[in-house]
């Protein structure tokens, strides 16, 4: 709802009209509205009053955008909060260090100030202020209104840690002069979604690829030994071994282990130091690249300065790149588990060469029914980070006009929604499928001598058509390639026992 002007209106705004309450609005419309006195106070900026939450840490900035963009009830992510946090201490400290804060300029601040503007910082990063972040993600395209509200909530959150009041209407430590010194949303808020985006798939999706690895290549080890057949085209193939089908899938999580570094990597350069337009407006030479040192200090990812600021502030190209690499990733997610359902299929009309973990009942209706739950969560949580990707591309490629991008709160959004789903759904399915997951032996090994693809190891000794002709003759007949071959006298017993051994099928041979 929009709220009414501070002098008053009847007006109740529009957004009744087009049926957002009822549709799952209203809770959220309600906490727009003012009942008494006690529960707002008065803020005043550039655009004049609002009506401000009583005990909120943002101001009025913060308050126009919330009721400007009541559209999904999406916040931003946290991670993105919290990264926003610590590109505001690294600013801190690169203007404290280069003596900005408490020089010679308007409003200087006491190092007593700057040691409470650094803490409010802190608390920001350490999640103590979370739920001072109203704004929707669907917001102003730069991010403006969430920096804005980030500045607000350091800037009364420091004034209260020096003792004074944060409802003030001067503010001793301001969220623009001293908070924002230095700055645009337009090089910051970038900055924080790389920070952000480095953090989490360092820290969080690949320790859970790792893990995820490791158990595949011990279950690779533990069935070497144990023969299968292989199926193309879902058609009968030539053995292999369960360990080298299971090796497989760990080479792939192998190699998405490093399509995630190399989303780390895309998104190293920072944009800040290029404040509105790339130019480095208002700042020092030295800002941005003593915040990524700082940056790089708080987290441990060797962040570093943009080489070039104008395309730094106004192209997104390494976050889609990013992104990009974490949807391989999910197409690899995807395709693993979706591999691991089919050979799981049963118990007794599918494939059943591995058995899944019970983890609850399947069925409404059939009773003892029991479901591939854990591959059908990571396809669809894997589905949905592809359709992130196709975002992270648009808002890359239609966004970035001139010197500014204008679609980054989605593409953060987009990012980290990605980054989570997968550290969590990577997590989950480690725990309740891989780690009790079971080979099948029987199940695996029952099939292989029935298989007509066996007659391909005899392609040496009768040729290609000869092979081809036993093959459909057995298929005819309801008999293995190997009673055929005995009851025809194709080839020798002894011949013929080397050749059709399935495990001697499943390596090279000399």
């Amino acid at each position: 709802m929009i709220l009414p002007p501070i002098h008053g209106t009847k007006e109740e705004g529009s957004l009744s009209k087009i049926g957002l309450i009822e549709s799952g609005f209203s809770h959220f419309l309600s906490s727009l509205r003012f009942e008494k006195m006690s529960d707002y106070r008065v803020e005043v900026d550039s655009m004049g009053e609002v009506r401000v939450p009583a005990k909120a840490y943002y101001s009025a900035q913060t308050q126009r955008a919330v009721e400007n963009f009541p559209i999904s009830g999406w916040q931003l992510p946290v991670p993105l909060l919290r990264s926003m946090g610590r590109v505001k201490l690294a600013c801190a400290v690169a203007n404290n260090d280069l003596g900005k804060l408490t020089g010679s300029g308007k409003n200087p601040l006491s190092s007593a100030q700057v040691d409470a503007m650094m803490a409010a910082c802190q608390e920001v990063i350490d999640g103590k202020m979370d739920g001072e972040f109203p704004i929707d993600v669907f917001q102003t395209g730069s991010g403006t209104s969430s920096n804005m509200n980030v500045n607000e909530v350091i800037s009364n959150r420091a004034i209260e840690l020096m003792g004074g009041d944060r409802f003030s209407k001067s503010k001793a430590i301001h969220p623009n002069d001293h908070v924002n010194m230095g700055q645009s949303t337009n090089d910051t808020f970038p900055t924080a979604i790389h920070v952000a985006t480095a953090i989490e798939i360092e820290k969080t999706l690949i320790p859970q690829l790792v893990r995820f690895h490791a158990i595949l290549k011990e279950k690779a080890m533990a069935w070497d030994r144990v023969i299968k057949i292989g199926r193309t085209h879902l058609m009968d193939a030539t053995p292999l071994r369960l360990g080298q089908e299971f090796g497989g899938f760990a080479r792939q999580i192998e190699l998405s282990i490093d399509r995630a570094k190399q989303a780390v990597k895309a998104v190293l350069e920072l944009p800040v130091g290029g404040t509105a337009v790339g130019s480095g407006i208002n700042t020092h030479p030295e800002f941005g690249s003593r915040v990524a040192r700082s940056l790089e200090a708080q987290s441990g990812i060797p962040f570093i300065e943009a080489a070039d600021h104008f395309e730094a502030n106004s192209q997104r190209d390494g976050l889609v790149e990013s992104h990009g690499q974490i949807k391989a990733i999910a197409m690899t997610l995807f395709n693993l588990s979706n591999n691991i359902r089919w050979l799981g299929s049963g118990p007794r009309c599918g494939f059943y060469e591995v058995i899944l973990p019970d983890r609850q009942p399947g069925s409404s209706i059939m009773p003892g029914k029991v479901n591939p739950v854990m591959c059908e969560s990571m396809m669809q949580l894997t589905a949905r980070v592809m359709g992130n990707d196709t975002t992270m591309t648009m808002c890359g490629a239609a966004g970035g006009n001139f010197q500014l991008n204008i679609m980054m709160p989605i593409m953060g959004h987009a990012m980290l929604e990605s980054t989570m789903l997968l550290s969590n759904g990577v997590g989950a399915f480690i725990e309740f499928c891989m780690d009790g997951l079971e080979a099948n032996v029987e199940g695996c090994e029952a099939s292989v001598e029935q298989s007509l693809s066996m007659v391909t190891s005899l392609n040496p000794f009768i040729g290609y058509e000869k092979a081809a002709k036993l093959t459909k003759e057995a298929f005819a007949s309801g008999k293995t390639i190997r009673e055929l071959c005995l009851e025809q006298n194709i080839l020798p017993r002894e011949t013929l026992d080397a050749a059709l051994d399935p495990f001697t099928m499943t390596e090279p041979q000399a």
